[in-house]
């Protein structure tokens, strides 16, 4: 039977998702609080995978080993990295790659040692529906449904977003991570702290995985204060906006 896994590293990122489950349940486990419920018509668990790649990877593992979890997807924030992404849009992952990942000269920068890989794709099932919902919001949006505390937003991407151990928050290394990227065939548009290891474990498990980053800052010298903000005021009506009509677009097919 399908159960959901909805991911966010901060509780912010995902405000309000967890007051309109039905019939919720609490269960603490690995030192994790998960809430199972039902959202939209769908068997759902609401879980924070914290901050960075090892907390995620371990919050993903209990999800499907002790909970069973069919399909995970991850919402929350990133910094913008490629050219035209700016604060506002959305990206859906087309894939993931570890921008610290370095066991050169053994393996080539950025591939995962024993996978003969560097980026971990996404489910197409669960991501095209995620990118139709985010259209769908954001039209809304930017039709005047904002309001004065939530910016109108700008489009919607999808590709390739680079996750790493640290936040990054400068210009001048903003600047840096694109180019490396760029160098090992890396066209990343967005840079966080989780996905790629949730991806990681989902391959591990054979289960699907999506996510959608809405962009907070531009990983840039003013990523800090932007980041608190935005994640305060934006990131949790987005998600409960896309992804409930994500989970309406499942239950339809």
């Amino acid at each position: 039977m399908t159960r959901i896994a909805i991911l966010s590293a901060l509780a912010e990122e995902q405000h309000g998702l967890q007051a309109l489950l039905r019939q919720p349940q609490e269960i603490h486990h690995a030192g994790r609080d998960f809430w199972l419920g039902e959202l939209q018509g769908q068997r759902v668990v609401l879980a924070l995978s914290r901050v960075g790649k090892v907390a995620a990877a371990t919050t993903a593992a209990a999800l499907i080993e002790h909970f069973g979890v069919t399909r995970i997807v991850f919402t929350g924030v990133a910094g913008g990295l490629g050219p035209g992404v700016q604060v506002g849009d959305v990206v859906v992952a087309s894939g993931f790659v570890q921008h610290d990942m370095d066991a050169s000269p053994i393996f080539p920068r950025y591939e995962l040692p024993l996978y003969g890989r560097s980026l971990i794709a996404c489910d197409e099932f669960l991501s095209a529906p995620l990118f139709e919902a985010a259209c769908a919001h954001l039209e809304r949006v930017e039709a005047g449904f904002n309001t004065k505390n939530e910016m109108a937003a700008h489009g919607v991407h999808r590709g390739l977003i680079a996750s790493g151990d640290r936040f990054v928050s400068t210009a001048l290394e903003s600047a840096a991570l694109r180019h490396a990227l760029q160098s090992g065939g890396h066209e990343a548009l967005a840079v966080e702290m989780e996905g790629a290891a949730v991806a990681q474990v989902c391959l591990d498990y054979g289960v699907p995985f999506a996510a959608i980053r809405t962009i907070s800052d531009r990983a840039d010298d003013q990523a800090h204060g932007d980041f608190a903000e935005f994640v305060r005021e934006v990131a949790g009506r987005y998600a409960c906006a896309i992804i409930g009509r994500w989970l309406d677009l499942l239950s339809e097919k």
